[in-house]
């Protein structure tokens, strides 16, 4: 094992003396009293399904391309952040400390919404299904003879509910009015569509195309603020100025490759999910490696 460079995936986290609250697909949270403690592993999910083994270092990148855009949308919202410094933590999360370092974030205590905000500037995935079927995206009416990963002529609002199992369902407009009110929907609306708009001129320019994102927000102190993480490979669709063409589905920097495989197995997409191969493992690897480079250079 020695001769192998791959290092091996954080797939538990475990911190001595605290329990997790909640354990999701890949982020631990743990409660510290005034602040949460927000720990990305490596944990990979497909299908609703998470895998028996990870990706090593994937926390890593998702944790510092999350402070990277916390950063830089900081002018048009603020956000969860206290500390990505471990540091900086309170002394119970120290034995931790070398588990902690690069993946981890004290974050604020903020009451999250119940809605998933979801910026698309492009055609694909539950989309493209949706348009091919009725011409529309989450109820919106878009132009005739989109191809797709066509880019959309105005960036939309696409909103879902937040699921703590399964799939999350798209929801209008309307029904997120029914859920936080008309004037938080609105706010939500244009934030979203701001923060969306910034990152994909910022990321263009570096050969990089942002098709769509999700963002969640959250309530502290009276004050709407960005919570989770932020334009990761998890939450967003990255692809690549160079090799896009309207009319297929393109190449994403993010663990698509481990969805092909595992399309490619006669597995019914039920837990538990089959163990990837170490080729597979490594493509994806290279693949968040790729993208953090191309963003933060």
């Amino acid at each position: 094992m020695e001769d192998n460079p791959i290092e091996k995936p954080v797939l538990k986290v475990e911190l001595p003396g605290i329990k997790p609250i909640r354990s999701g697909k890949v982020r631990d949270i743990f409660d510290l009293g005034d602040h949460l403690l927000l720990v990305a592993s490596d944990r990979v999910s497909a299908f609703d399904v998470v895998l028996p083994n990870g990706i090593p270092g994937k926390g890593k990148i998702l944790t510092q391309i999350s402070l990277f855009w916390f950063k830089h949308m900081a002018d048009i919202i603020p956000n969860h952040l206290v500390s990505a410094d471990v540091k900086n933590f309170p002394a119970v999360c120290l034995p931790g400390k070398e588990l902690l370092e690069g993946r981890s974030m004290l974050v604020k205590k903020a009451k999250p919404l119940p809605v998933e905000c979801i910026v698309r500037g492009y055609i694909s995935g539950s989309g493209w299904k949706e348009y091919k079927k009725n011409g529309t995206v989450c109820g919106i009416k878009l132009p005739v003879g989109l191809l797709e990963s066509s880019k959309l002529p105005e960036p939309i609002f696409t909103p879902s509910t937040k699921a703590e199992e399964g799939h999350d369902i798209n929801i209008t407009f309307e029904e997120v009015t029914g859920l936080v009110g008309k004037e938080m929907a609105e706010r939500l609306m244009d934030i979203s569509l701001r923060i969306y708009t910034k990152a994909r001129d910022m990321a263009e320019k570096k050969g990089i195309i942002i098709a769509d994102t999700k963002f969640e927000f959250g309530i502290y102190n009276e004050e709407l603020i960005l919570i989770d993480e932020v334009l990761t490979p998890d939450s967003s669709r990255f692809w690549s100025v160079e090799t896009y063409h309207v009319g297929k589905s393109q190449d994403s920097f993010d663990k698509q490759i481990v969805r092909d495989y595992l399309l490619g197995l006669d597995w019914n997409q039920q837990p538990p999910g089959p163990e990837l191969p170490p080729d597979i493992v490594e493509k994806a690897a290279a693949r968040y490696s790729e993208i953090i480079e191309i963003l933060m250079s």
